[in-house]
């Protein structure tokens, strides 16, 4: 079965829908008919809007869907500051369309409905953010799935997956959405998706913001309210959930997981702006319209809640990012904490193993014969890594426009430099890092970096931007110009330029020079000597003992591997534009 524009408004126009039952999903609409619909109840309505908020890939427009009681329509409205904005991102992966259809069966309710609709709450629902994966529509991309028949492509016009592209924003349609996700602020964030991997009872499984990894406020509010909240709601609705299936080992029963969304990801994004993420996932295998119906049990328990809470949210997020401002250490690059765990029931189906006919070796199957409820570990702990002192000011040299343009883009605060300036600052060099043998996202990003800050006087010029870490944003700040942090600028490739030495020596003629070097500095002389002493290739290679000197004269280039992002640390008066 196909929609047409056409069906899809007259049904809406003529028929009584009903809140608590929405109607039977079979198919999902195509990009043309999605668009259609929307602007259907903006020409029924009147009180919302679908408003164009950018380009994607494909060239064609990202639009949002704004709805409220009080007619708050743009960020800037005087009735946005007493409202929740609760932002709702579809089709990140076209090829789980299951929120699409559950975002316009919950406009449908709240317009036949509108008792339903919180007076506090503004909703902003992007109907479909990969247009260019769900104008690629297909059959066969979701092998693993049971319906619908048709849907989208995963990969957009680039082929880029855009669950991977926030931090980085390559993309047009990632670029427009973070666009609108800082106009707005939204205090709580959904994005919507299909799961894979084990088989289980539940049509819904649930990723909340990890806990350890957010403000501490945030992360604490989420886990012991807001989270139990609503799985409570569900429960009521018959659609207990359990958190996102993630594996310590094959099974369910060897632990599970909680997923570590870090900035690359959607809501791992939102995190960084103290706003409370939340990825509803359905399963796989359940029939489409159970989890189209799931995915908008999970809208209609999401407005009930903040209904009720939207005051205690907006509260938690001011304070949090009134702290951000005045934090000086943020941990980065986390790791799962073993040894910490919760005890969570589970509804799954028996793993077995039985000869597969094509390989003849053993493989898995989930007997669904056999449901079961076990107590299953619930590992969600993590510990940072490592940790970065927040300095003064940063200093981003203006030739690096990709990172100014990304900066602007999330609302970073910036001046320029209104003359050329030398300035005593620090400095890190990348001693070591490890990067990605294929390509990943466009990308072969680095990973295991490690810095040594070093003070130097460095000359910046006119028109560089220096950023002041006193605002809301410092989150977002530190882990993109971090560069040991996991999803940091100089992680995927920004800064790649630092890492090519320019200039060189020829041995035949440098020689000499070497010489002097060492008759001058009795203590590296001493240190080839041992070196020679200890590593035989080195002793029989004449090039490597050169360029050991070289190395370590005034001839290296002090910019090779240097990190060109400045750290002030102390107080001084920089000449900056007001």
């Amino acid at each position: 079965m196909k929609y047409s524009a056409t069906v899809l408004l007259v049904s809406f126009f003529c028929c009584t829908l009903h809140a608590q039952q929405p109607k039977t999903f079979t198919a999902t609409p195509t990009y043309d008919e999605i668009i259609a619909t929307y602007k259907g109840f903006d020409k029924k309505f009147g009180d919302d809007t679908l408003i164009e908020i950018g380009k994607t890939d494909i060239g064609m427009p990202l639009h949002l869907y704004v709805l409220s009681k009080d007619h708050v329509l743009l960020p800037g409205d005087k009735n946005r500051k007493n409202k929740t904005v609760l932002f709702i991102n579809n089709g990140i992966h076209p090829g789980e369309p299951d929120g699409i259809d559950a975002s316009i069966e919950l406009v449908k309710t709240l317009h036949e409905k509108p008792e339903l609709l919180p007076e506090n709450l503004v909703i902003c629902i992007v109907p479909v953010f990969n247009v260019d994966g769900c104008i690629n529509r297909g059959k066969y991309s979701r092998a693993n799935q049971n319906g619908p028949d048709e849907y989208g492509f995963r990969g957009n016009a680039k082929n880029l997956d855009l669950n991977r592209d926030f931090i980085k924003c390559d993309a047009e349609n990632t670029k427009s959405l973070e666009r609108a996700f800082q106009q707005w602020k939204p205090e709580v964030f959904i994005d919507t998706h299909v799961s894979d991997g084990a088989d289980y009872q539940y049509t819904m499984t649930l990723i909340a913001t990890q806990r350890n990894k957010i403000n501490p406020q945030v992360g604490t509010y989420i886990d012991t309210k807001f989270v139990p909240a609503l799985y409570q709601s569900m429960k009521e609705k018959n659609y207990e959930m359990c958190p996102y299936v993630d594996t310590r080992d094959r099974t369910p029963e060897s632990g599970i997981v909680g997923f570590l969304e870090t900035p690359r990801f959607s809501t791992g994004y939102a995190a960084l702006f103290n706003c409370m993420g939340f990825v509803t996932e359905t399963h796989m295998w359940k029939p489409y319209n159970d989890r189209v119906q799931a995915t908008y049990g999970f809208f209609r328990s999401m407005l009930v809640y903040l209904a009720k809470e939207g005051p205690e949210i907006k509260r938690v997020k001011a304070a949090a990012d009134y702290q951000v401002q005045n934090r000086v250490y943020f941990d980065l690059n986390w790791a799962l904490d073993t040894t910490k765990f919760d005890t969570i029931p589970f509804r799954g189906f028996e793993a077995k193993y039985k000869t597969s006919s094509i390989s003849g070796q053993q493989r898995l199957y989930y007997d669904r014969s056999q449901p079961f409820t076990k107590t299953v570990r619930f590992y969600n702990t993590y510990k940072a890594r490592t940790s970065a002192l927040k300095p003064m000011w940063y200093i981003v040299p203006q030739a690096w426009t990709g990172v100014i343009e990304r900066l602007q883009l999330n609302g970073v605060q910036m001046k320029r430099l209104k003359k050329d300036t030398t300035v005593q600052c620090e400095m890190y060099y990348i001693d070591s890092y490890e990067t990605y043998k294929s390509s990943y996202e466009s990308h072969y990003p680095h990973y295991n970096t490690r810095v040594r800050a070093v003070s130097q006087q460095v000359k910046f010029f006119k028109g560089d931007y220096v950023i002041e870490t006193a605002q809301t944003g410092n989150r977002y700040i530190i882990e993109s110009l971090e560069p040991e942090g996991d999803d940091s600028f100089f992680a995927w490739n920004f800064f790649d330029g630092i890492l090519n030495q320019k200039e060189w020596f020829s041995d035949y003629i440098f020689e000499e020079e070497a010489e002097k070097i060492l008759a001058r500095d009795p203590v590296l002389k001493k240190e080839l000597e041992e070196k020679k002493k200890n590593d035989t290739a080195f002793a029989e290679n004449h090039w490597a003992q050169i360029n050991f000197v070289y190395q370590r004269s005034v001839y290296k280039e002090i910019t090779h591997n240097r990190y060109p992002v400045a750290r002030i640390m102390e107080p001084m008066r920089l000449p900056v534009e007001k």
